[in-house]
């Protein structure tokens, strides 16, 4: 039984005359807000076998998992290739390879040189000179927003932001922008497996090959006509030895950047946008210090984790938290539960922008963490900046908030519906 089953299950008991703490992701309960449960569990089972997986809630657990490398992150692709067997499909070779040559879900040698390769372009040095684009196309945004005095702060402004920066940063053309938005959306499956019923399968392997295709053929009119663009830069990026993508491997970096990156940078300004009109003494401190926008985002990523949960397989026997795990056991690592751990964050449920949340596994930790991370902190840095240098007063125009249930590992608004205003 694993978290796609969609089952729940009762945690062992710390004693006899407890009640049980139980541990599903699955319920609207949890998903409007994971926190009171995350700290029973810390308290009580931080390491405790449920849903056939070991779940760890303590910071200090759940890195050590990330950073010890003998625990695997393929577990997504045997778990689409399980899937595909149980839902008879044999229409998986494309999305096969993808799973086994993504960054996100290989183990070494594969990961290391993959990751050699493509840290190559994705610096911070490179990154920072991307401020420009993203502040080009937030202001439009935001200009847009503040013409209409409302807006959607998810469906206006979180979610077309980082597809936009991406679909520029690549240079692709306006006929494949176009699709990009949705194909990332209906790919996003690969990274639940389990949710997929027939006809999600048959649509998402469609939608991989049709994307595929298309970068296939940006990549071959690139190689003939190199520009200051990413692809481009993929393309020229090689070790001292002469290694270098190969042009599927290129389509896959590509893809990704899509899926991996798009939800988790929607998901992050949503919910800290969220939690700085819900804090506006936080907000408005915010407006009068713009230099502590880089403190804001890491507070945002600490406070209310856009990635929440992530699995890894254990591949020997160890001992997490006195107790014993078994070689090819799962175990489901509750970022967001780590991020409020009180032992590593005082006040960790308070929202506070000018703490130092320096030690947050948001992004995850260790050789596997997320190669997007410094892109999706400053598209979050301009975002806010852009927003609150405009308007002297941001409103929520919600009393009850409803979220996203199409992903059981992000968490993340469905809408935000924020009124801008000018001084009183």
């Amino acid at each position: 039984m694993t978290l796609e089953t969609r089952n729940t299950a009762a945690a062992n008991t710390a004693g006899p005359s407890q009640t049980p703490t139980r541990f599903n992701p699955f319920s609207a309960e949890f998903r409007r807000d994971p926190y009171p449960l995350y700290r029973q569990l810390r308290k009580a089972q931080p390491v405790h076998k449920t849903l056939g997986m070991w779940v760890l809630t303590r910071h200090a657990d759940v890195q050590g998992v990330l950073r010890d490398r003998t625990f695997s992150a393929g577990l997504i692709p045997q778990l689409v290739s399980r899937q595909a067997n149980r839902l008879s499909q044999d229409n998986v070779t494309r999305i096969g390879r993808l799973g086994k040559k993504s960054l996100v879900f290989t183990d070494n040698p594969d990961h290391a040189r993959l990751r050699g390769l493509v840290n190559r372009v994705f610096t911070a040095q490179a990154i920072a000179k991307l401020r420009p684009l993203i502040s080009e196309v937030a202001e439009q945004l935001v200009q847009q927003a503040w013409d209409d005095g409302d807006m959607d702060a998810i469906a206006d402004f979180a979610a077309p932001l980082p597809v936009t920066v991406m679909c520029n940063w690549m240079a692709l053309p306006d006929s494949l922008r176009e699709r990009v938005g949705q194909w990332t959306q209906d790919i996003r499956f690969l990274l639940e497996p389990g949710l997929m019923k027939t006809e999600d399968f048959t649509h998402v392997c469609d939608v991989v090959e049709a994307f595929a295709h298309a970068l296939e053929e940006v990549v071959t009119e690139r190689r003939s006509r190199l520009v200051d663009d990413l692809i481009s830069q993929l393309l020229t990026a090689q070790t001292s030895g002469g290694d270098k993508l190969s042009d599927e491997e290129l389509v896959f970096v590509c893809i990704m950047c899509f899926v991996a990156g798009n939800e988790t940078t929607k998901s992050l300004i949503g919910n800290g946008l969220l939690a700085l009109l819900q804090h506006p003494s936080q907000g408005a401190r915010l407006h009068r210090r713009p230099e502590l926008l880089k403190s804001t985002v890491e507070e945002a990523l600490r406070y209310d984790s856009p990635l929440q949960l992530t699995k890894r397989l254990a591949t020997r026997d160890v001992e997490i938290g006195g107790k014993q795990v078994r070689e090819g056991d799962q175990i489901l690592l509750c970022l967001g539960a780590a991020n409020r751990d009180p032992a590593v964050f005082s006040r960790p449920d308070e929202f506070d922008i000018t703490r130092s949340a320096r030690g947050h596994l948001a992004f995850g930790y260790g050789m596997h963490g997320c190669l997007g991370g410094l892109l999706a902190e400053l598209q979050a840095e301009v975002a806010f900046e852009r927003l609150y240098r405009r308007a002297e007063r941001l409103e929520l125009l919600a009393e009850q908030l409803e979220w996203q249930d199409h992903s059981f590992i992000v968490r993340g608004l469905k809408h935000l519906p924020v009124s801008l205003r000018g001084p009183r």
